[in-house]
């Protein structure tokens, strides 16, 4: 495994929350992986995190400063080992495009404690709780991941 992406709808909450989690658990770990983030939708190219989010994971002790919005490409496909969708209805859009090869899977299908088809719900329009809740789910997340690469 070299290179992980992470998928949201317009990259500027979960996906980047869980990439700058995903990032540190997995050095954390001694794991030499690559990861970074996108959207499915462009609306937010070149802006940078929500302020919410920021401010969640700055809280949290992670800094995301450094993020800018991307859309997703499908070429990325042969460049990504594992690409890792925040909910059904993005990883429906990814699947559509995925070459059949590609490994596409739901996020928090590493976290051993959340039930099969677990999703990260988007915090986008509601209060600070969503965005608290997210960064716990990406934490176990990340957490499960990095134990599941390092056992094999």
């Amino acid at each position: 495994m070299k290179r992980i992406c992470l998928v949201c709808m317009g990259n500027i909450c979960r996906s980047p929350m869980a990439e700058f989690v995903l990032r540190r658990t997995l050095e954390e770990h001694g794991l030499d992986i690559e990861v970074d983030s996108a959207g499915t939708g462009g609306w937010h190219v070149g802006q940078p995190m929500d302020e919410r989010a920021l401010a969640t994971l700055a809280e949290g002790g992670y800094d995301g400063s450094t993020h800018r919005a991307r859309r997703f490409d499908p070429a990325w496909f042969a460049e990504r080992d594992l690409v890792l969708v925040m909910d059904a209805e993005n990883l429906s859009v990814v699947r559509r495009i995925a070459p059949p090869e590609a490994d596409v899977r739901l996020f928090r299908s590493f976290d051993p404690a959340s039930p099969p088809g677990a999703e990260v719900p988007d915090p986008y329009y509601g209060g600070r709780s969503g965005f608290l809740d997210v960064l716990r789910m990406v934490e176990a997340a990340s957490e499960g991941l990095a134990r599941h690469l390092a056992d094999h």
